[in-house]
């Protein structure tokens, strides 16, 4: 364990002055006054520390910051706790010491004066901020609440602001100590008190002070210090407060308060727009003299030749929770406000100092958002696309950045449009040779949305050669974005198909089963390019190495239309059959059987392959293959072949109908792989009138009914319905109280009950966890030794966004000590039909019992929504599976021999008793099946190994069914008593 050095807790302390969203509260958080930069003290060695020396060793920056230094005299030579050098065991031992003395003096019969207890309290936070765990002192630190000191009162106020949980008992002591501060009108004592709300911030805090802290806010006699600590105070709870906040940002208020109660009015705006459609005029006049202001008039807010920048950018993104102004005069000013940014943005720079641009390009790029926003003025929307042409080729990477990310909004703009192809040039180069890889993917997104009939081909050839050397990780995004332009703006359906097998050719692994299936849909609905499908995909056959996906497209095609190239002599249906089979061996399961399908679809189309075929069907490698789809399918075919009739066999294996015409499926895979948000960049909503659809499909209209595609979803998720939002919670009057209400429990799931749900999974490892009529997840992982990934996928099944969906994953106990997840944190809001995805790593450190369990919170039209799931991580599924010979299992099962090793179970069947029902679960639940162990072949036995950090666990389990009495025995031996315990018990649920 890392423990921070001593003179770094100055530092430690001084980010506790950091206020809501980053920001400094006024004063920091336990001080009225500004606060002083901390010094720390250089490092060193240090002589022993004692009580009479501290006078005499006292010199000048302490590990503490000023403020607290200033109050506590002693404190000022603290301990000299051993230095980094020294071992830490002798560290930990003159902690304790200390502790002990400091615990003797609370509990000591001299009752100790404000001094001694704000002394040894600061000694405890210390300790605290060094590593070490603090469990007493707390009712001390609240009786300094009390006080009437202000350094007393201080350190109080920073002990619980930092130590104190917001679910511990003192929470309502506390309460009346803020409430007795609040109500002092001592501007010191109420911006303590506002800040250790703040940074608490609890629920039964937020039901306490609902109508003191909007009272404090737009009290008339209250100091603009005290106004700006209520504010970002009001903003940390996220209240529902709607009373004469708007009224903050008017002419006559204070610089400072604007920019504070800004952040809140806009926390508020986005939950209720319609109760402040009124800061919308307010906004802009202020916007309008802060932009038209030279640096000097607002000399105390002027950072570095750039007046108010921080205000301008909040008040900017104020505006875009709102359309355009509809009053004209605003609408004007407003206009007129956003011309004057443009204007500045080509003036020559008044400093070269780094922040004057930063905080320049800041007011730029939020106008440009702004401008985007509304979509309503073609003469701003073609300047900000001239604009941010230039930061193309800015040296700076992140302008660059965010230039490309503007203007692939830009471009979906009728208006801008236009403008932004004049970029393509500039943009292909970038893709090319940009060295960061997320400002090539800025550039792939570009060049997606600025795509259109007149360049598609140039595009689309641009993608597919980027796509040679492009990165893993966005390979999968390309190859769908390149498929969608593709099919929408193919004209020459020769050129769709032959990208189609440039795209399997170089990216084969990145190509989902989307693609492809919509190649097949298109060649199959076209007469008139299913010959030239057909030559081209046996050409790209003959190729040495072939990837799988292009033998899937080859085997459907040519099963279907390989009689249209049959006529020539290189592509005869012998020639044919043997190009396909020679892939055969080489394939997946489910390849394998798409190519016997082809092989019967052969014996119709060209009967002069029915011996070689029947031969194929007929081997013993198919006729008693251990999968059962291929065993099905080759009896099936070749009893087919054998019996029907050449009619009967003509009317089974007809060519494939055409498809019924729908909805690209690709376009909903790109949405879903780029998140919430994604929607209005990749479907955008100008309908280049050039463009076609390759299926001949329609636009589809409010009376069209499209029938989804097979796999439309991976889950599984089909549109349906919205049912119908729940009522939003009732009184408006209890205003800091329903951003920490628990909320009502989610709706009642379709499928099975969360338990049965989370059983499933114990012997698989992909499927729907949960499902209601609100939200669906799913869930895909893969586990290798004692690393695993989950794929977590939230489905929105309604058409209403999901605001603050929160998935967190919570670890009960000390479940943290034994098992890592990184989670990656939370998402943006999910829109209505829209699926997310989240990757969560887990490393097993130890054996656990408990699985980490899944918390998912968000809000459905007003009000919030809860749930709380087992996550399918169980320890079984860091099994090794194990190959034994017998005479090594029947040794290793005695060596476990022990009573605590070994755990039996006898129950009854709740399934029907199949072998090879069975058999799968015994393999899905990772251990290895042994044959020939057991004198009797009617039983189960297995081994593996349990992969942790810390160590191995072996284990041997043996199932016997009796099928008789419907019974099973479940018996299991590992090296560790709890972990045959919980296998059996996971084991035996599962029959």
């Amino acid at each position: 364990m890392l423990i921070p050095r001593p003179e770094c807790a100055g530092k430690a302390l001084s980010a506790l002055t950091r206020g809501p969203e980053g920001g400094q509260l006024v004063g920091g958080p336990f001080s009225a006054r500004p606060p002083p930069q901390p010094r720390c003290r250089p490092t060193g060695p240090r002589a022993p520390w004692h009580p009479q020396q501290a006078r005499e060793r006292r010199r000048p920056g302490g590990a503490l910051p000023r403020k607290v230094r200033a109050g506590v005299r002693t404190l000022t030579t603290r301990p000299a706790f051993p230095s980094p050098g020294k071992s830490k065991e002798a560290e930990i031992k003159r902690i304790n010491k200390e502790l002990a003395n400091i615990r003797s003096k609370f509990k000591g019969d001299k009752a100790l004066d404000g001094y001694s207890k704000k002394k040894y309290v600061c000694k405890l936070l210390f300790i605290f901020l060094l590593g070490h765990d603090i469990d007493f002192g707390h009712m001390e630190a609240v009786n300094l609440l009390s006080s009437n000191k202000y350094t007393e009162k201080q350190i109080g106020y920073l002990f619980i602001s930092v130590l104190v949980n917001s679910n511990s008992e003192l929470i309502r002591l506390i309460n009346n100590a803020i409430k007795n501060d609040l109500a002092s009108r001592n501007p010191t004592f109420m911006c303590l008190a506002l800040h250790c709300i703040a940074n608490v911030g609890s629920r039964e805090m937020g039901e306490a002070f609902a109508a003191d802290i909007p009272r404090i806010l737009v009290a008339g006699d209250s100091m603009d210090s005290v106004k700006q600590s209520a504010a970002l105070c009001l903003l940390r709870l996220s209240s529902t407060w709607r009373a004469r906040t708007s009224a903050l940002t008017c002419p006559s208020a204070p610089q400072g308060v604007v920019t504070a109660a800004v952040s809140l009015i806009t926390c508020l705006c986005k939950k209720n727009p319609d109760d402040f459609k009124t800061c919308i005029s307010l906004a802009v006049s202020r916007l309008s003299r802060i932009v038209s202001s030279a640096s000097t008039d607002l000399q105390d807010y002027t950072y570095y030749f750039v007046p108010a920048p921080w205000l301008s950018v909040k008040l900017l993104r104020l505006l875009q929770c709102y359309p355009p102004p509809e009053d004209a005069a605003v609408k004007g000013r407003l206009v007129e406000c956003l011309e004057t940014v443009l204007n500045k943005a080509q003036e020559p720079p008044k400093s070269k100092k780094v922040q004057h641009s930063n905080a320049k390009n800041a007011i730029l790029f939020e106008t440009i958002s702004l401008i985007i926003h509304y979509d309503s003025e073609p003469n701003l929307l073609v300047r900000a696309c001239n604009q941010l042409g230039q930061f193309l080729q800015h040296r700076e990477t992140n302008l660059r950045y965010l230039a490309l990310e503007s203007m692939c909004t830009l471009a979906s703009s009728e208006f801008s449009h236009e403008a932004v192809k004049t970029h393509i040039d500039t943009v292909i180069n970038a893709l090319k040779t940009e060295r960061d890889v997320s400002v090539r993917q800025r550039a792939a997104d570009l060049l997606y949305a600025m795509c259109d009939r007149s360049n598609a081909k140039q595009i689309v050839s641009e993608m597919l050669r980027y796509l040679e050397t492009a990165d893993y990780a966005i390979r999968e995004e390309i190859v769908l974005k390149v498929a969608i332009l593709a099919e929408k703006y193919a004209v020459d359906y020769s050129w769709y198909v032959d990208t189609i097998l440039n795209l399997i050719r170089i990216a084969g692994d990145y190509v989902s089963e989307e693609v492809w299936y919509r190649v097949l849909q298109i060649v199959t609905n076209r007469d008139d390019v299913q010959g030239y499908a057909a030559k081209t995909v046996f050409e790209a056959l003959q190729a040495p190495a072939c990837h799988e996906n292009m033998v899937k497209v080859g085997g459907y095609i040519l099963g279907e239309f390989g009689n249209l190239i049959a006529g020539d002599p290189r592509s005869s249906p012998p020639v044919q059959f043997s190009l396909l089979h020679s892939k055969f061996h080489l394939c997946s399961v489910a390849t394998r059987a798409l190519l016997l399908s082809t092989y019967i679809k052969f014996i119709n189309l060209f009967p002069e392959t029915k011996a070689t075929i029947q031969g194929v069907l007929r081997a013993g490698s198919q006729l008693r293959n251990a999968d059962v789809e291929l065993q099905q399918r080759a009896v099936e075919y070749l009893t087919l072949s054998s019996v029907a009739s050449t009619d009967v066999l003509a009317t089974v294996l007809e060519e494939m109908p055409p498809f019924p015409e729908r909805e690209s499926s690709i376009l909903a895979k790109l949405k879903r792989k780029k998140g919430p948000g994604a929607g209005s960049a990749l479907d955008d909503g100008r309908r280049d009138p050039s463009s076609n659809d390759i299926n001949g499909g329609v636009e589809p209209t409010p009376s069209t009914v499209s029938t989804p595609s097979p796999s439309a979803d991976l889950l599984g998720l089909r549109a349906a319905p919205p049912p119908a939002a729940p009522p939003a919670p009732s009184g408006a009057g209890n205003l800091l109280v329903d951003v920490f209400s628990d909320g009502p429990a989610a709706q009642p799931g379709l499928g099975p009950s969360a338990e049965e749900a989370f059983l499933r999974f114990v012997c698989k490892n992909n499927g729907v966890l949960f499902e209601n009529q609100l939200l669906q997840i799913g869930v895909k992982s893969e586990f290798r030794q004692n690393l695993g990934r989950m794929y977590l996928f939230y489905g929105n099944k309604t058409s209403v966004q999901f605001q603050n969906f929160s998935p967190t994953v919570v670890h009960p106990g000390d479940l943290q000590t034994h098992i890592l997840s990184a989670w990656p944190g939370p998402l943006a809001p999910v829109d209505g039909g829209a699926q997310v995805q989240q990757v969560l790593n887990i490393e097993c450190l130890r054996d656990f019992l408990t699985p980490p369990l899944l918390s998912v919170r968000f809000r459905y039209g007003g009000a919030p929504q809860s749930l709380t799931l087992k996550l399918p991580v169980t320890i079984n599924k860091f099994f090794q599976p194990t190959e034994m010979a017998a005479q090594d299992f029947f040794q290793r099962w005695k060596q476990l021999s022990l009573p605590q090793q070994e755990a039996q179970k006898i129950f009854k069947a709740n399934h029907p008793m199949d072998a090879e029902v069975t058999k799968a679960k015994l393999l899905g639940f990772g251990s290895a099946l042994l044959d020939n162990v057991d004198p009797n072949p009617e039983n189960f036995v297995g081994a593996g190994i349990i992969q942790t950090k810390a160590l191995q666990v072996g284990c041997l389990l043996r199932l016997e069914p009796n099928a008789q009495a419907q019974m099973y025995r479940l018996t299991l031996r590992t090296s560790k008593e709890p972990v045959s315990r919980h296998l059996c018990e996971l084991l035996a649920q599962q029959f």
